[in-house]
């Protein structure tokens, strides 16, 4: 305690420095790797334009937070030309979100870690109560055995649902599907339980199929689009969703992009909004199950025993009659919301996968005869590609915080 100043390793100060200065550029950078947009130190450079010392000290400090590797040895891939770069990759051991999804035919939890990768993953039961806190306390503690199980950190919880859900209160407005009350404020008893379980960090709700495009925008089909339209059926009903410039959108308060509720056959079955005829009911798997004459059976659920019917007996006349009749409301459906939306990318996701992937072209032809921009040239018509997307989508709501500012939000914890 002479007070002279403690001497420092040599280079100690510089790095301080670049990394001081680099301190805002940690978000951009950790998002980069997430999406996998920098696989390499030199690419993450570019992208950052920031010098190569700074880039260096970033991916640093991004490795102490335990979020991503820097290989000790730059290399170059086979064919390159140039300097080769120290690549980087996301942190196999690294902390995860907890995911959570409810839907008509019971529930998933899941670990989830940067870069959309399923750690682990527990299915839950196939009744679901109608009291939303017996089901999500069941969720919770379903993912609260993952992470004893795994013994990883966890940042946060993510939960998806089928239902609008309402901004800024979290309440599942319309759980159709459900035997929910509307306006059950899922997010509200999604965050007791999740503290209550003892597992830390922020806790978010949203619309199930919301959460499938983000999903699919960062790490799937959706990936590079700036306008990216996703529709999907899962275990029933009809849901949307549009990625504009990398971001949800949705309206004024949590709303946007209820495509269920597109009248696509006026003459058609009778809605649970009060119409008739809407995508909801005319082009999920119930309605596909109907129209093929088969009555649904106990042993699997109605978006399984679809999608087996599809692939195994296509040929029969009722089970393509019946498709063609889904591809052709669908498809009608789709083009009403590029006429509106002028998306330059649709993504399909559930049933829907399983119809484009049966007759893509019939589908394209009715998309492109029924709307302008279609006609003009056609927008691709892609089938989402995530296993359990929403379930990725909803632990990114848990990342984000993460994504924002990983300094702040890992040693605030």
């Amino acid at each position: 305690m002479n007070g002279k100043p403690t001497p420092r390793a040599a280079g100690e100060g510089t790095t301080r420095t670049r990394l001081d200065r680099g301190r805002g550029a940690l978000g951009p950078a950790l998002e980069l790797v997430h999406t996998g947009r920098a696989p390499t130190r030199a690419v993450l450079t570019a992208e950052l334009g920031v010098t190569r010392a700074t880039a260096g000290a970033v991916a640093a400090e991004l490795e102490a937070l335990g979020l991503i590797r820097v290989d000790a040895r730059p290399g170059a891939a086979a064919g390159s030309q140039g300097r080769p770069s120290h690549r980087l990759r996301l942190a196999e051991d690294g902390p995860v979100a907890l995911a959570a999804q409810v839907h008509a035919d019971g529930f998933r939890a899941a670990l989830v870690g940067l870069g959309g990768r399923i750690v682990a993953t527990a299915p839950g039961c196939e009744i679901v109560d109608a009291d939303p806190a017996k089901v999500l306390g069941s969720v919770v503690d379903a993912g609260a055995h993952l992470l004893q199980q795994t013994g990883r950190h966890c940042v946060g919880a993510g939960l998806a649902v089928p239902s609008a859900v309402a901004e800024p209160e979290g309440t599942a407005l319309n759980p159709l599907h459900l035997a929910w009350p509307a306006g059950a404020p899922v997010r509200e008893i999604f965050a007791e339980r999740i503290h209550a379980a003892g597992i830390t960090g922020p806790a978010f709700a949203a619309n199930d199929v919301n959460l499938a495009a983000l999903a699919e925008h960062r790490h799937g089909a959706g990936r590079g689009a700036r306008d990216l339209l996703c529709v999907a059926t899962g275990h029933r009903g009809v849901g949307g969703a549009l990625v504009l410039d990398g971001r949800l959108h949705t309206g004024s308060s949590g709303l946007a992009l209820e495509v269920g509720h597109l009248t696509v056959n006026p003459e058609g079955r009778p809605c649970h909004c009060g119409s008739r005829g809407c995508l909801d009911v005319e082009a999920d798997p119930l309605a596909f199950l109907t129209a093929a004459g088969r009555d649904p059976g106990p042993e699997v659920s109605l978006l399984q025993e679809a999608n087996d019917l599809i692939r195994d007996q296509y040929a029969d006349p009722a089970v393509r009659t019946a498709a063609e009749a889904l591809i052709d409301r669908l498809g009608l459906g789709l083009a009403g919301l590029v006429n509106i939306l002028n998306p330059d990318r649709i993504i399909l996701g559930g049933l829907h996968r399983t119809l484009l992937d049966a007759d893509p072209e019939r589908l394209r032809a009715v998309v492109a005869d029924r709307s302008l921009w279609g006609q003009s040239g056609g927008v691709p018509i892609l089938a989402c590609t995530l296993d359990h997307n929403s379930l990725v989508g909803a632990a990114e709501l848990a990342w984000q915080p993460v994504l924002d500012d990983p300094l702040a939000a890992l040693t605030a914890r």
